[in-house]
Parts: C-alpha cells; sequence; structure tokens
C-alpha cells in the first residue's frame, strides 16, 4: 500500500514528506494506522547521524494509533484496537523476563537497525529500499507496520491525539523519577533541562509528593512551565554554575539529581548539587559518541553517592503506561499540557519550533 511518510535523507537536512510503498505484513506484525506522533530529541540526533541508522529512513518513535490487521501469529491485539506503539524488544531474553525490555539484548539491533531482524525492510520509495522498524514502528508516516508484542492496547475512547508521546519522551522522565531514583514522598530533586522529558519527571515528582522540585534551564518561558506543573523553584544556567546557585538556597544538596541534556558541564554541576547518599540518573543523550563525566572517587565514597544511566525511563510500557494514563484521568500527571500539535507537512517547522522553545512537545498529526 502507499503511505505519506517524513524521509531523513541527509544528515542534518530538512525531513523530506514523500509517498511510500509499504510491504506486506509479517506472521508476528500490526499494521497501524497512525493517528498522530511525537517528535523527540532521539528522532533528530539520529537525523543528524549522531546515532546512526542508515539513511534513507523513516523515523519515528512515539507513534499511537488504530491496528487496521495483524499477522496470523498475532493473539494480543486485533483489527480496531487503539495502541500505543512501544520501542522493540525480544521479549524473550533474561533482561526482558526481568520486565526490564529497555536493556534487551537486542535493544541496539532491533531499534536503530534501520530493518527487521533479518534484515528486510518495509518501505521503499519506488528505486530503493528505505529504513524502517525505526524503534519497531518508523511512526513518521500514515501507516506504520510493528512488532504486535510491542503495542499497548489502549482504551477504545482514549485521546490518540495525545498519547503518543507517552512511548518514549514522556515515560522517560516519569519512569526515571519512578524506577530509577525511586523518588520518595518529601525528598528533593533537581531536574536539569525543562523539555519534554525534564516537564514529565517534574510532574512524576509533584505525583509523588516532593519535597523541593527544582528545574534547572536556560529557558525562562520553561521555568516558567515547570513552575505551573509543580516545581518549587527553577535556576537558570545562564546566570551562573547551577551547582552553586542550588546551594546557595538548599545549602545541604539535593536527595536526587535527573539529568536530561546530555551536557558534561552540567552533569558535572549535578554531581557537585548532590546530598549525602544522593542519587544522579542521566536521560540525555549528548552531542558526541565519546561524551564522557569525570567523577573524584574519593568525593563519591565519602559521600556515598549512586550515578546511574537511564534507558526509557527503566519501564515496562505494557505496565508502566497504562499507570501514567490512571495518574493523568486523576489529574496528576496532566502532560497533555505540554502538547502542541502540526500537521505531517509541518514537521520541519515543528522541529524548529522546538528548537527554539516556543512549543514543549510537537505532536505531528496524521489527520
Amino acid at each position: 500500500m502507499e503511505i505519506e511518510a517524513a524521509v531523513a535523507r541527509i544528515a542534518g537536512g530538512d525531513f523530506s514528506v514523500e509517498r511510500l510503498t509499504l510491504g506486506e505484513l509479517r506472521p508476528n506484525e500490526a499494521l497501524v494506522r497512525v493517528v498522530a506522533t511525537g517528535l523527540c530529541h532521539t528522532d533528530l540526533v539520529v537525523r543528524d547521524q549522531i546515532l546512526p541508522v542508515p539513511l534513507p529512513a523513516v523515523l519515528g518513535h512515539e507513534g499511537a494509533g488504530i491496528v487496521e490487521a495483524v499477522g496470523d501469529a498475532v493473539t494480543s491485539i486485533a483489527p480496531g484496537d487503539a495502541v500505543v506503539m512501544g520501542f522493540a524488544a525480544c521479549r524473550a531474553c533474561p533482561q526482558c523476563d526481568a520486565g526490564q525490555p529497555a536493556y534487551c539484548r537486542d535493544f541496539a539491533p532491533l531499534n536503530f537497525g534501520g530493518h527487521r531482524a533479518d534484515g528486510s525492510t518495509c518501505l521503499n520509495d519506488g528505486q530503493s529500499p528505505v529504513s524502517s522498524h525505526f524503534f519497531g514502528q518508523s511512526s513518521f508516516g500514515t501507516y506504520a507496520i510493528a512488532a504486535a508484542q510491542n503495542l499497548v492496547k489502549m482504551p477504545t475512547d482514549a485521546p490518540l491525539e495525545l498519547l503518543g508521546p507517552l512511548g518514549c519522551g514522556i515515560m522517560t522522565g516519569a519512569g526515571a523519577v519512578m524506577n530509577a531514583l525511586k523518588l520518595q514522598a518529601g525528598e528533593s530533586i533537581l531536574i536539569i533541562g525543562g523539555g519534554p522529558v525534564g516537564l514529565s519527571a517534574v510532574m512524576a515528582a509533584k505525583a509523588l509528593n516532593a519535597g523541593q522540585i527544582i528545574v534547572a534551564d536556560p529557558l525562562e518561558t520553561r521555568r516558567a512551565i515547570a513552575i505551573d506543573l509543580g516545581a518549587t523553584g527553577t535556576i537558570d544556567v545562564t546566570a551562573g554554575d547551577t551547582a552553586e546557585q542550588l546551594r546557595a538556597v538548599q545549602p545541604q544538596g539535593v536527595h536526587c539529581v535527573l539529568d536530561t541534556s546530555g551536557v558534561v558541564p552540567a552533569i558535572h554541576s549535578g554531581i557537585a548539587a548532590l546530598a549525602p547518599l544522593g542519587r544522579l540518573a542521566m536521560v540525555g543523550v549528548p552531542k558526541a559518541l565519546d561524551a564522557a563525566v569525570s567523577l573524584n572517587i574519593l568525593h563519591m565514597l565519602s559521600l556515598g553517592i549512586s550515578i546511574c544511566g537511564v534507558t526509557e525511563g527503566n519501564a515496562d510500557p505494557q505496565t508502566f503506561l497504562p499507570e501514567l494514563v490512571a495518574l493523568n484521568a486523576k489529574g496528576l500527571f496532566p502532560f497533555e499540557r505540554l502538547i502542541t500539535s502540526y500537521g505531517l507537512a509541518d514537521i520541519n517547522q515543528a522541529v524548529a519550533d522546538q528548537h527554539a522553545g516556543r512549543c514543549v512537545k510537537a505532536v505531528l498529526m496524521m489527520a
């Protein structure tokens, strides 16, 4: 069948909206009519080839839509089901069996290979193959073929135009706070970066009844949104070192730090802001693959601090996304307040607006 999709052809270049041919379903796959898909920072670092996926490629990994057809071996979902498309995982390795599919043995090839596990792609531009199955879905298109086991069924009346970003960015921010840092009621947290991931972390921290929730970001608009969503204070990172500013108002430091920036000096400031027995989690993708932080061993030993990296919020979408939807229904996780909608044809404008801070979370509508 023919679909319309945004194609990344040149590293660092604009997306081009094109007509492509979508191939046939495999027995374990589902055809999803995409209603909406979020625009994530990871899409852009892949477009720019910081994280390499073979180009040309259809990216997009925060899709939500309606199942149109399923392969012969699929029993978990059926045509007509509303779904959020999660990242790809084998669901059979030790990490998957332990409820940690983000650390799947085959995570890299399944999500960044640009093809199925057997090397085939389901997209073609009429002359040559186009990389598909990005994060198991390639949802920057009107239709997507995804592994059925990575689809999360939603209620039939679910607002699919809003739910796509739950599958990655919003899940990452909330999961980092809830699952990785295990923030406790009354504890303090510094969130570095007030983008979609950071602001999702703010909402999660508020839902957990955190004590101090402090957001560090260079943009005044983002800091204002953070306060509106529940942050108790903000730091303008352009006004001086983040740790020094934080300790000026909270001399003991904070229990937890979440870095969403991937910027090495920001991570160093986060480490310096930790209280004794503090915990720091990193979710931000750096601009260079060899980016590294420097750790003072004696400082870590004397304070007993813990530092970890986090992928996909240490979450299993099958169980965690329904939890976030339930929190949203109670008014405790109002992620819809982050979203600005764009048409697929306006994808490059959405990229520019998100980069400039004119919107927080751009979501592409397919109809």
